[in-house]
């Protein structure tokens, strides 16, 4: 069986209805990503940082999946599909898709912020003050924020290594280091890419540029690999 390993960012998650940081009217605008997305935010304003991912959970509570995510959980019926994330959302696993690894972490997980290694899900959708591990530290988002290492990165550029097709949606290609993945796939892995926006300002000369949102585009292709032949 041929593996498809699929790169998802904002975009597959904004047209379910998630707002995204980078948009015009994205959650940047309100919220600097000083104030809510770093540790020295959790260090200086503990209770803004908690609001703000306590807003999100609740956001996230009230979408669902769209057309892109359950296409891309068909195509495990003729193919071993390894989705990457950038998005902290569950929406991949909501529709049904086996594998999701989460570059950035998971929104409905908590985890210590002592120990690293204590995570766990979260029950409902708000994380309070004096919530604490069992060793009695607080208790943080499992969110990787700005100017934290990416945990997962090392095991995404393994599987993207193993990659017979590349498949990304939803993501312009700006953050590092989930950009960076590209590189790493086999140079005869066919590369689509799924965006409204444009590509030049990376290389992608190798790419098949899908310029729709990713619920026209990612079915398109889905459709396209079910019914190919090898």
């Amino acid at each position: 069986m041929k593996r498809i390993v699929v790169l998802t960012g904002a975009g597959i998650s904004r047209e379910s209805g998630i707002r995204t940081f980078r948009d015009q009217d994205g959650l940047w605008n309100n919220y600097p990503i000083e104030e809510v997305a770093t540790y020295d935010a959790w260090l200086r304003n503990r209770s803004l940082v908690l609001e703000f991912y306590n807003m999100r959970r609740k956001e996230l509570l009230s979408v669902e999946p769209n057309a892109a995510h359950f296409a891309l959980v068909d195509l495990e019926k003729k193919y071993d599909v390894r989705i990457i994330t950038q998005n902290v959302d569950d929406l991949h696993e909501r529709a049904g898709s086996a594998c999701v690894l989460h570059l950035h972490g998971e929104l409905k997980k908590v985890r210590s912020t002592q120990n690293p290694s204590f995570i766990k899900e979260l029950e409902g959708w708000e994380l309070k003050e004096g919530d604490l591990c069992p060793e009695g530290s607080q208790l943080r988002p499992h969110i990787v924020w700005f100017g934290e290492a990416v945990p997962m990165f090392d095991e995404a550029v393994r599987i993207t290594k193993t990659a017979d097709y590349l498949l990304v949606a939803g993501t312009s290609l700006n953050v590092y280091p989930a950009a960076g993945l590209l590189h790493y796939a086999p140079s005869q892995c066919p590369l689509w890419l799924i965006d409204p926006g444009d590509f030049n300002h990376t290389d992608t000369r190798k790419a098949i540029h899908i310029q729709q949102p990713a619920t026209v585009g990612v079915p398109q292709i889905v459709n396209e690999l079910l019914t190919h032949e090898d």
